[in-house]
């Protein structure tokens, strides 16, 4: 079987956003940088552009001020008409839209890195929105190659419920770097810097691609989202079981039936029932507890992308 060539258009208009939740440092500091010193995130031939997302929130040092920026770029939310009572993110998310979207339009930024921290033990992982994206397929594997040996997890979120409609989704080709373990808050230098190498490694891939070197097929292993699993629940809504110590920063690795998931503060262990292995992840996520999510269950799947060259 020969493979096809995809000839796709060079990506021109690049943008780095960091603070979409304005208590995740690593990408505020690296942002808010390279808006003063921006030779080390300009390539030949592109143009770059360093963006705080959530200002309010940012200065606050706070995840949002009215509600999630990284859940509202639905099209009811980027509709609305702006009142005075309108949520701050739903007219921050519209403000966004205008000037790197409109989003799913021909005019939208080309690419959008949107860098965040999670306090799960989740080291350097890349967020692709669909499996079938060739380019941003091809650049994943591009970054896991680069950063050998250490580990580069690709969570998938492409799912038929549930909607995430995030502040990247305005682009193109829409990237999440998420980096941790750091508390929110709080930022770490090792964790800084492991998200500033994924940001050159991928800026050096676009270059490369608008150069004109050929990229040829490849084949990603990614964890593709199945379910958010919540706490367990009191019939007050409270949470009664806390995550298991076995279960604790064990991000990306299998979990079978009859492994501990939770803990109750008497002492009983919670195990998980499903059938088949699953990877959780985002596991104990601090952000999460009002999202009512302990973790998220996923598979492994492969992704394959195509042949391209601009």
């Amino acid at each position: 079987m020969t493979s096809r060539s995809v000839h796709k258009p060079p990506v021109r208009k690049v943008a780095i956003f960091g603070g979409t939740h304005g208590n995740e440092l690593s990408g505020i500091y690296l942002v808010k940088h390279w808006q003063e010193h921006g030779a080390e995130i300009q390539r030949a031939g592109m143009e770059v552009k360093p963006f705080i997302s959530n200002p309010r929130a940012v200065k606050k040092c706070t995840r949002y001020i009215d509600c999630d920026l990284n859940r509202v770029f639905d099209p009811d939310n980027l509709g609305r008409t702006v009142v005075e009572d309108i949520p701050y993110e739903v007219r921050r998310a519209q403000e966004i839209n205008h000037i790197f979207g409109p989003k799913g339009s021909d005019d939208a930024y080309d690419l959008i890195f949107d860098l965040h921290n999670t306090t799960s033990n989740m080291g350097c992982t890349l967020i692709l929105e669909n499996s079938r994206d060739d380019f941003t397929i091809q650049m994943s594997h591009y970054i896991k190659n680069a950063l050998a040996p250490e580990c580069c997890p690709i969570l998938l979120i492409e799912h038929p419920t549930l909607k995430y409609a995030t502040t990247r989704s305005v682009a193109k080709h829409p990237v999440g770097v998420e980096v941790g373990p750091q508390p929110h808050g709080v930022v770490r230098a090792d964790i800084l810097e492991k998200m500033r190498k994924i940001v050159k490694h991928g800026l050096d891939f676009v270059h490369l691609f608008n150069k004109g070197k050929e990229f040829p097929p490849c084949t990603i292993e990614v964890y593709k989202i199945m379910e958010k699993v919540d706490y367990p629940r009191n019939k007050n809504d409270e949470i009664i079981a806390i995550i298991h110590p076995k279960l604790q920063d064990q991000d990306w690795q299998p979990l079978n039936k009859g492994d501990p998931l939770f803990l109750t503060l008497d002492g009983e262990v919670i195990a998980y029932k499903g059938d088949s292995t699953v990877y959780p992840t985002f596991i104990n996520e601090a952000a999460y507890y009002e999202k009512k999510q302990a973790f998220v269950k996923t598979v492994k799947v492969k992704l394959t992308a195509e042949h391209i060259r601009s």
